[in-house]
């Protein structure tokens, strides 16, 4: 009988973590989960997962240690409150830190124990607002903050390849998805009549369905042409103005009041750029290995995820 394949996830009680050990454990893989509260872990996981604890920075060698993939969802959310100092550097500090030490556990170990593979989470943040700009990985990262930080994270992900590791940096598009995420707060004033655009709603908006997602982590596991940076995000960007329209109408509500950008900006200052700025994002990488996304349309995963609510 052959070993049993090992994935280590980091983030697994997250968004994106939980559809994917669920999905790995249903397909009979072996699922180690950091967790920092196992207690919490493990009334959310499955209880077939295997938790490891660790302090959110630090990754133990002992749970990288002969595990076919890693797969680092970890990180400080983004939109949990303002952009202050001591935010920022938790941001900072819970990305680009723990993916050093993911690498560095990597290194520590010998070659045939290590894994084949390291996929690591990012975000269309990195090219920054481009307005009308179509924008596939070879574009040049943008400005700010988080353009940084993403840039950074990427980096320290990249880094596992000299030692042996196909190493993949995922710019995540904002994840369409029931359970959380963006999709609930977007739907929340339309259910009381007061949804619309943000801004002037020309804004560029890339997404992806969690299904399609959990699916691209299986392909850039499995497939050798995955390498460096890949955009997941879906074949169909669409304008916010549109994203509201499509949640309005699956809602059977009206999109009558647009949010202008100056209340934005006073509510969330500088994360509200997160919102009006404008990425048209394409997955040119992902087609190029012949992955097929099952949700093309925002009309698909807004009735996936909203559909009867």
């Amino acid at each position: 009988m052959s070993a049993a394949r090992v994935f280590l996830v980091s983030g697994a009680t997250g968004l994106v973590g939980s559809r994917l050990v669920a999905q790995l454990l249903a397909d009979g893989l072996v699922v180690r989960a950091l967790t920092r509260d196992l207690k919490a872990a493990s009334g959310r996981l499955d209880p077939r997962a295997l938790l490891v604890r660790w302090d959110g920075s630090r990754v133990p060698v002992d749970a990288v240690h002969g595990a076919e993939a890693v797969v680092h969802l970890a990180g400080e959310p983004i939109f949990g409150g303002r952009l202050t100092t001591a935010r920022k550097r938790r941001i900072y500090d819970s990305r680009i830190e723990s993916t050093r030490s993911t690498v560095k556990a990597i290194s520590a170990l010998p070659e045939a124990s290590r894994p084949r593979v390291l996929i690591c989470a990012g975000a269309v943040g990195y090219y920054g607002s481009r307005g009308d700009e179509e924008l596939p990985e070879e574009a040049a990262a943008g400005e700010g903050f988080l353009a940084d930080v993403c840039r950074d994270w990427e980096s320290a992900a990249l880094e596992a390849e000299e030692f042996g590791v196909r190493s993949i940096a995922l710019r995540m598009g904002v994840v369409i998805a029931r359970e959380g995420g963006a999709l609930p707060a977007l739907a929340l004033p339309f259910r009381f009549g007061l949804g619309g655009r943000l801004g002037d709603g020309r804004q560029w908006f890339p997404w992806i369905h969690a299904e399609d997602l959990v699916a691209l982590i299986f392909a850039a596991a499995r497939e050798p042409g995955y390498r460096g940076p890949i955009n997941a995000v879906a074949p169909e960007p669409v304008r916010n103005r549109d994203l509201t329209r499509v949640v309005a109408a699956e809602l059977r509500r009206p999109a009558l009041l647009p949010v202008p950008g100056f209340v934005l900006r006073l509510a969330l200052g500088e994360l509200a750029e997160e919102l009006l700025g404008s990425r048209r994002v394409v997955p040119r990488h992902a087609r190029a290995q012949g992955f097929e996304f099952r949700h093309h349309s925002i009309e698909s995963a807004i009735a996936a995820e909203l559909g009867g609510a």
